[in-house]
């Protein structure tokens, strides 16, 4: 068994935050139905290239970012935009224990989709808002997309090079504040899904990217409502610990720069870190023996340390600090990080079938459960593929239903 058999999810969200947060609890047993429009489907279907090519080499309709975020979901097809659609939502809405919808605020209301609307017909409903500011505040109204988030919420304010050495903003690789939002609306959902099997009594779990940007900011904004410092960006360093950083090394065999993390977290590792770069004087040094001492002395401790950091190649430093228990790490291309050894042991290239393309690699959950391990049976789904099916098995709409819905343009 999956841990969570047994309960329905009725996924009105498309592009990240709201199928990031489906696509866990699909992977942890959820029967995840997603409701797209018809024709058109979630918008990242279309966002490539890259698109999964068919047998015969050809660009299919499936971008890859769609492939990421909707592993074991079914998809059926609804215009909401038409009454029977709405009323055919509420009627589904009725045998499912989750809604997750990410439309703007208000948009759900004018649909006869909100969550008064639908806690009347299923009380024990959880009903999940993903939207970029939340249902109330002077923001509400507003659109609000991951990198404008990650402008408003601080983090592209601490991200980048120190403006001294040539830095500005920067937003981070993926969209993180979609990302962990998903992640904190799957935990919100979770919670209330336990209240709910206690109480019998749903409830409305309100996400907004903003706030959990916000959250992300952890000891940075816990150090800015502490000392009422504005931090700056520190590039590839910490901004509480050193050396906590990227340093370049000596060249590899083909003459390039080469870079390697040090990430020392404690004293005695500063300590195991001077002896393994032959340095040893300078873990006794007043002005770096403690974390506290190397971060005021920063200025002077990192130029001494990239020297140093220079006479080795990455391959030579690697082998020296990870043997004596120093945290450090290559900084891994893609493809080098699929290749990796490690992540080969642990699983996260998952093997699917496509309809389309026959075999399909994609990156797997990294939850592993000892009991109720995730789920890997269903393939990210075609757009409607799983229409007929799911109002036969759900409602027990029977092929006259089926046609009428599919000749008023519902389906």
């Amino acid at each position: 068994m999956n841990a969570l058999d047994g309960i329905r999810v009725l996924d009105l969200s498309r592009v990240l935050a709201g199928p990031w947060c489906t696509q866990t609890l699909a992977d942890l047993g959820a029967d995840v139905i997603k409701v797209e429009r018809p024709g058109t489907g979630d918008d990242t279907r279309t966002w490539g290239p890259p698109f999964l090519r068919d047998r015969d080499g050809r660009d299919t309709a499936e971008a890859a970012y769609y492939l990421g975020t909707n592993r074991n979901k079914r998809s059926i097809t609804c215009d909401i935009a038409k009454p029977e659609g709405q009323a055919l939502v509420r009627e589904l809405a009725a045998h499912c224990d989750v809604f997750v919808e990410n439309y703007k605020v208000g948009d759900m209301a004018r649909y006869g989709l909100d969550y008064a609307t639908i806690r009347a017909v299923n009380p024990r409903m959880v009903y999940c808002s993903v939207t970029g500011f939340g249902q109330t505040g002077p923001y509400r109204e507003r659109a609000g997309y991951d990198y404008a988030v990650q402008g408003m919420g601080g983090l592209m304010s601490i991200t980048g090079e120190r403006d001294d050495l040539g830095g500005g903003p920067q937003k981070v690789g993926v969209a993180v504040a979609d990302l962990f939002t998903g992640m904190y609306a799957t935990v919100g959902i979770l919670a209330a899904l336990r209240h709910a099997e206690r109480t019998g009594e749903g409830q409305h779990v309100d996400m907004a990217l903003l706030d959990t940007q916000v959250a992300m900011l952890a000891n940075l904004g816990a150090n800015y409502l502490v000392n009422g410092q504005v931090p700056g960006r520190a590039g590839n360093a910490h901004q509480n610990i050193v050396p906590y950083q990227v340093f370049e090394v000596a060249p590899g065999p083909d003459g390039a720069k080469d870079h390697l993390i040090i990430a020392v977290g404690n004293d005695s590792q500063f300590v195991k870190f001077c002896q393994v770069a032959g340095q040893p004087e300078l873990a006794s040094d007043a002005r770096f023996a403690k974390n506290q001492d190397r971060v005021r002395h920063r200025a002077v401790l990192v130029p001494l340390l990239e020297g140093i950091m220079k006479t080795r190649t990455k391959r030579d430093w690697l082998a020296a600090l990870e043997a004596a228990k120093v945290p450090c790490g290559a900084i891994n291309n893609l493809a080098e990080v699929f290749a990796d050894p490690h992540v080969r042991e642990r699983g996260m290239v998952q093997d699917w079938d496509h309809p389309l393309a026959g075999p399909l690699r994609l990156v797997a959950s990294p939850l592993k459960l000892s009991g109720t391990p995730v789920r890997a049976d269903r393939v990210p789904p075609l757009l409607g593929e799983h229409t007929d099916e799911v109002l036969q098995e759900v409602l027990g709409c029977g092929a006259d239903r089926l046609k009428a819905l599919r000749a008023q343009g519902v389906v």
